[in-house]
């Protein structure tokens, strides 16, 4: 997905985090492929099946008390269930049980899953809605049915609630547990990132990485700040609505594709991130305000973060003299000397490629040279 100017992606200029423990790296190449600068920063790790005593403790009580129903929400989960049930010698025992149950796939993918195990499910939803899986359960009545749901890591919200306001009991199957990153480091400079809104979006693909992520947050006193940021400059990208959750419940506004998959995520921050940009006609020129660089008549311009702020605060109030000592505010770790303001000015100048899109307003400050009834379109 290209704009017009092929030299450059749709998210030339942007940097995106990425928050991801699975998968990451893909979409981390979806993203790098369309032009961003990506920052990769897992917010968990997942517990490695056959490691994990609560899913060999679940599986055997299943295979003692057979359940009525089994619910499998996720292909990865369901797969690595089984795979995890032969590494311990029982993975004929689950799958004869299994074939006995009225077994229940939320969507094609899981299906799939289901069917390369040699079984063959009870019903499946073509939209992966597991509030379908939910009407049909209620439909059928649920009173008194022992019903086994595979939990993959993130809240189910409202669904197990459902169904046991209705009068089932429910046997949870954690086939995979979310546990905090090993190393903490990268997750702390995203979230320094974000607090300095040095990013652009971050993308969110579960929703326990999106809880950690603010848990984090708060275990640090930045939790202000990372709000701060995703409420009003930081595009926070979720892969669904479970994913977005934790975030919405902090009243963050969130988007999320209408297929919950990763190139409909990437596909959904290349058309966001665009509109976000600043836009105006300088001197001549179509100027766009992007996070890290500048299109200058569609020619990219990287911006070193002094430039970046300084332009950003001219950008505020285009064609208006700014003084240098609200330029110095804006500068990052700002002093009292306003020849850094002269000096950074003089690099922002040299990075954008055309000198006259700022002007020097002797003794006063600088300005924009903002073309007569230019637009002054998009926010910063």
């Amino acid at each position: 997905m290209q704009d017009d100017d092929t030299t450059h992606g749709p998210l030339a200029g942007f940097t995106v985090g990425v928050t991801a423990a699975r998968r990451a790296e893909e979409l981390a190449t979806l993203l790098k492929r369309r032009g961003a600068a990506v920052q990769h920063a897992p917010a968990l790790r997942i517990v490695p099946l056959a490691d994990d005593s609560e899913l060999l403790d679940a599986t055997k009580e299943l295979i003692d008390h057979a359940p009525d129903v089994v619910v499998a929400t996720t292909a990865i989960g369901f797969r690595g269930w089984v795979e995890a049930a032969d590494g311990w010698g029982i993975g004929d025992a689950l799958l004869e049980r299994l074939r006995g149950v009225e077994l229940l796939a939320r969507g094609p993918k899981v299906k799939g899953s289901v069917r390369a195990a040699g079984l063959t499910e009870a019903w499946s939803p073509g939209s992966e809605s597991l509030a379908e899986v939910l009407d049909r359960l209620l439909a059928e009545g649920v009173a008194g049915r022992r019903i086994a749901v595979q939990l993959h890591g993130e809240p189910l919200p409202g669904f197990i609630e459902s169904l046991q306001a209705a009068g089932a009991e429910i046997v949870g199957v954690p086939v995979y547990r979310w546990m905090p990153p090993q190393d903490i480091a990268p997750l702390d400079r995203l979230l320094d990132a974000t607090a300095a809104r040095a990013l652009d979006a971050i993308t969110f693909t579960s929703a326990p990485a999106a809880a950690s992520f603010l848990g984090r947050a708060e275990e640090r006193g930045l939790l202000p700040e990372v709000l701060g940021a995703l409420r009003d400059e930081v595009l926070a990208a979720c892969v669904g609505p479970v994913t977005a959750l934790p975030l919405q419940a902090r009243a963050i506004p969130t988007v999320q594709p209408e297929r919950f998959r990763l190139g409909p995520l990437v596909q959904l921050v290349c058309a966001q991130l665009p509109t976000r940009a600043r836009v105006l006609p300088v001197a001549g020129h179509r100027v766009e305000i992007r996070g890290h660089a500048v299109l200058v008549d569609d020619e990219l311009r990287a911006v070193p973060p002094a430039g970046m702020a300084l332009l950003r605060t001219l950008a505020r109030r285009p064609g208006w003299v700014v003084a240098r000592a609200d330029l110095l505010r804006a500068l990052p770790g700002s002093g009292t000397d306003e020849h850094a303001v002269e000096t950074a000015m003089a690099r922002l100048r040299s990075a954008l490629g055309a000198p006259k899109l700022i002007q020097t307003v002797v003794k006063r400050g600088y300005r924009l040279s903002l073309d007569p009834a230019g637009d002054t379109s998009g926010a910063l």
